[in-house]
């Protein structure tokens, strides 16, 4: 079950589900960094700062049309990262932080060049006796999949935050009920606008390839997704 809930000035305790608690002292940007990385935050499901919303979803991945898709694209994304020595690709389970868009939240993946964390443009964020959970900054990628619970904050809210947040290249899929839609949108003095799709090539600049989703089937006769790369 997903929830969407405005804030307002002086805010009740929140329980989803009977679990998860958000404190009253929970009021802004910085509260609630603090909070989602604390004991008292859960360690499950998704709960993002969305400038002023609080986004709690507490479902699980659907397997074929969201698990396996993410593998999927970590694999390919991965895969040109690594080899060229690009940057770093982060999956997901680990926090995004821009001031800027009065954003938290944990993107499916993204990806940050060398250039980006020299330059200050993205930072590691160390708490102590954690390690590094959690990065501040501007990505040059974010990929998010979108599931029946997600939609309007794929689709509408962080597609407006993570242009705020500077993000070059946003990257939505999805895949649901036979559907097959993947769009890389880039940066534009206007907003992010959708790469045209070259028999069924789209281009990145971010990585300097072009990707195609394609729809196999496993020997069970389930959906098989495969992201292809090529120059």
């Amino acid at each position: 079950m997903s929830e969407t809930l405005t804030m307002p000035r002086r805010r009740l305790k929140v329980f989803v589900q009977g679990e998860v608690v958000i404190p009253d002292w929970v009021e802004d940007l910085d509260s609630f960094r603090r909070w989602r990385l604390s004991e008292e935050a859960p360690d499950r499901g998704e709960i993002a700062f969305l400038d002023s919303y609080l986004w709690v979803d507490l479902t699980m991945e659907e397997f074929l049309t969201h698990n396996q898709v993410k593998a999927a694209y970590d694999y390919s994304i991965m895969s040109v990262v690594n080899a060229a020595s690009l940057g770093r690709y982060v999956p997901d389970r680990m926090l995004l932080t821009n001031a800027e868009a009065n954003l938290n939240s944990e993107p499916v993946g993204l990806f940050f060049t060398w250039e980006t964390l020299r330059s200050g443009r993205i930072r590691l964020v160390e708490r102590e006796g954690q390690g590094i959970m959690e990065l501040e900054g501007a990505a040059d990628l974010v990929l998010e999949i979108v599931s029946k619970s997600s939609v309007r904050k794929d689709t509408v809210l962080l597609r407006d935050l993570y242009f705020r947040a500077g993000v070059q290249e946003y990257w939505l899929v999805d895949v649901r009920d036979g559907a097959m839609s993947f769009e890389i949108l880039q940066r534009t003095s206007e907003g992010f606008a959708a790469v045209p799709a070259v028999n069924g090539w789209i281009v990145s600049k971010v990585l300097g390839k072009k990707f195609q989703l394609q729809k196999k089937s496993d020997p069970l006769g389930h959906p098989l997704f495969l992201v292809a790369v090529a120059d």
